[in-house]
């Protein structure tokens, strides 16, 4: 996923981040100014759901145009899953690493 607000705010005419929390604390939400540097600049790992309504209040927007799909990532993992499949189909049982320390045993050689 990649998070789409600074283009979405651009299109509103908001070109500054402090700006676009001016407009977030109007419509109730409070954001500290190193949260909304990183919403701005980055995608956000998690974000509330009040808080995605109230951007999309302000921006005038719906998630599905703040949250861009990016199917080209999805398979580029793809591959790596294919593989570790294919080794399931083989039969071979995957390697397994004993956990040393305290009340741990070592599996049977």
């Amino acid at each position: 996923m990649r998070w789409n607000m600074r283009l979405k705010a651009a299109e509103r005419g908001i070109w500054k981040s402090t700006d676009m929390r001016r407009l977030l604390a109007e419509a109730g939400l409070e954001i500290s100014a190193g949260k909304m540097s990183a919403l701005w600049t980055t995608t956000p790992t998690t974000i509330r759901l009040d808080d995605l309504d109230v951007i999309c209040a302000v921006l005038g927007c719906s998630p599905a145009d703040l949250l861009i799909c990016e199917p080209e990532v999805v398979a580029a993992r793809r591959p790596r899953i294919m593989e570790e499949a294919a080794a399931a189909d083989t039969g071979t049982p995957p390697a397994v690493a004993p956990r040393l320390g305290r009340n741990r045993s070592v599996p049977p050689a």
